[in-house]
């Protein structure tokens, strides 16, 4: 058996060569904050995912108990080389910061001039003092739910609302049953017995995701939504019978009105259009009847649940309803969400080992497309509408790359 040899054994590279290609290598310094765990679970990373990072290359300096959301220790973190503090200034000065919640005021003030900080875009979480914080330093803020490599694709979006879609038919089972003052329903089917009914509104991943979970545990699945090829896609990939319709008034209501589960899954980013079901709707379901509400920090997909106060209860009844508003969903199962974004985000960092460092942010494609904030200039016209100010385009900061 012949051993192949690499280029590096069957040719010895100058030692000048060897120093200009590791010096070609820039590596970045990579802050994980700890999130307000009352609140936010999720982390980005785990540890094998940092072990990859700094084996890149890379510094990972990690805020001391940041992993206790998705019950990881410190220990586990530092084991894989990442550098444990609890000087939380220290870790938002690195290049890259990663986050969940977007960043605070205090939090911007500690960052360092044009650094780079990624997170979801929580619109409700953002406000007007915040963008012009990072203006003033010049930040690069990144949006994982704008990340797209082609337009089409939107893999944390999607990795996010495939989570909270099967999700939610855990939390419909659980609050159907009598320990939580349910009609004590068992979600699914069994012979005999009338299978639940469970009404989803939109048929993006959440929506396709929510059916599939329902429809394997036996229940009647019914989805509705405005666009027909995502109804199309959505029976296509399921592969069975499943009852779709568009919005049709007495269609619409005729289910709510025998719908033992009703989940809100629409996605309103970027979306021009913020459909909503009424509460005349909601008032003709049955007494117990179960709504849940995945979109709520996007404004919510049912009349009775746009734009609820921050003190407002995440869960309670109105109309006979018991409705389950508690944002961000995928926090309730924080681990499988580390796991699923350090898939996608450890490809793109080791990248970076590749190329100029924290300067191939602005020129890397998958990076470029969650960019809301460009040397702190307002570069997404979802973001700037919403604090009604004006975007600039950000072709016109790049033509120097």
């Amino acid at each position: 058996m012949k051993t192949k040899q690499t280029a590096t054994e069957s040719q010895p590279v100058p030692l000048e060569m060897l120093k200009e290609l590791s010096s070609s290598r820039k590596p970045v310094s990579i802050g994980i904050p700890k999130e307000n765990l009352k609140i936010e679970k999720r982390l980005v990373f785990t540890p094998e995912a940092v072990e990859m990072i700094v084996n890149a290359g890379h510094e990972v300096v990690f805020e001391k108990n940041a992993g206790c959301g998705i019950h990881y220790s410190d220990i586990a973190y530092a084991q894989t080389g990442a550098k444990i503090t609890a000087d939380r200034k220290q870790v938002l000065a690195c290049d890259l910061i990663f986050k969940i919640a977007p960043p605070t005021v205090n939090e911007i003030q500690w960052m360092k001039k044009k650094s780079t900080v990624f997170s979801l875009l929580q619109m409700l979480n953002m406000n007007l003092d915040m963008i012009k914080e990072m203006g003033n330093k010049q930040i690069n803020a990144i949006a994982y739910d704008l990340l797209t490599p082609d337009g089409l694709d939107f893999p944390v979006r999607n990795a996010i609302s495939e989570i909270e879609g099967t999700a939610s038919i855990f939390v419909a089972s659980e609050l159907l049953n009598n320990e939580k003052s349910g009609k004590g329903i068992l979600l699914g089917g069994i012979p005999g017995v009338s299978p639940t009914e469970i009404v989803i509104i939109g048929a993006g991943m959440a929506g396709t995701a929510a059916a599939r979970a329902a429809l394997a545990l036996g229940a009647l699945v019914k989805v509705f939504d405005s666009n027909i090829a995502k109804l199309r896609q959505l029976q296509s990939h399921l592969g069975q019978a499943v009852f779709t319709s568009v919005f049709q008034p007495n269609v619409l209501k005729n289910a709510f009105k025998s719908a033992d589960v009703v989940i809100g899954a629409m996605h309103y980013i970027n979306d021009p259009v913020h459909e909503v079901v009424s509460e005349d709707i909601i008032k003709s379901m049955k007494q117990g009847s179960v709504l849940i509400d995945l979109r709520v920090d996007q404004g919510g997909c049912f009349e009775t649940t746009c734009f609820l106060p921050s003190d407002h209860p995440a869960i309670f009844e109105k109309q006979g309803v018991l409705h389950y508003c508690i944002p961000n969903l995928s926090s309730q199962v924080a681990r499988t969400t580390a796991m699923v974004l350090s898939n996608i985000f450890v490809p793109l960092i080791l990248q970076l080992s590749e190329s100029n460092g924290a300067a191939a942010i602005a020129t890397t494609d998958a990076f470029r497309s969650g960019l809301y904030l460009y040397g702190g200039k307002l570069v997404s016209n979802f973001v700037a509408k919403h604090f009604n100010l004006t975007a600039s385009d950000i072709g016109l900061y790049l033509s120097a790359f």
